[in-house]
């Protein structure tokens, strides 16, 4: 028995979803892909401070890129696991050489 049997889910109704989450799926690794790289180039004034909240953030954004991957599953969808397929749809740019604690923050505000 298919999941969307299972569920009394229509998958035509549900392929918008999907494509939805596919694009949050995008903007969240994209973001964790960020948040790692402010961690690890943050420097100066704010370093500690910065640093285990950066951690803290990219732990959680991991998290929810799980259970968004799995939701897509769940609906009958494949989630996209490479960075070259993220890039393509999300709405969060890559950044990178960021070390500046007010640059990150902004960074991190604006997404």
């Amino acid at each position: 028995m298919r999941t969307l049997d299972y569920l009394n889910l229509n998958e035509a109704r549900v392929a918008n979803v999907v494509t939805a989450l596919q694009n949050l799926l995008a903007d969240f690794q994209i973001s964790y892909s960020n948040l790692r790289g402010l961690h690890w180039e943050i420097k100066g004034r704010g370093f500690f401070g910065l640093h285990e909240k950066f951690e803290s953030m990219y732990d959680d954004t991991a998290t929810k890129v799980d259970e968004i991957a799995e939701r897509i599953l769940t609906l009958g969808g494949t989630p996209e696991n490479k960075y070259s397929g993220y890039l393509k749809v999300a709405r969060i740019p890559e950044v990178s050489g960021v070390t500046s604690s007010h640059e990150a923050v902004d960074n991190i505000l604006n997404t």
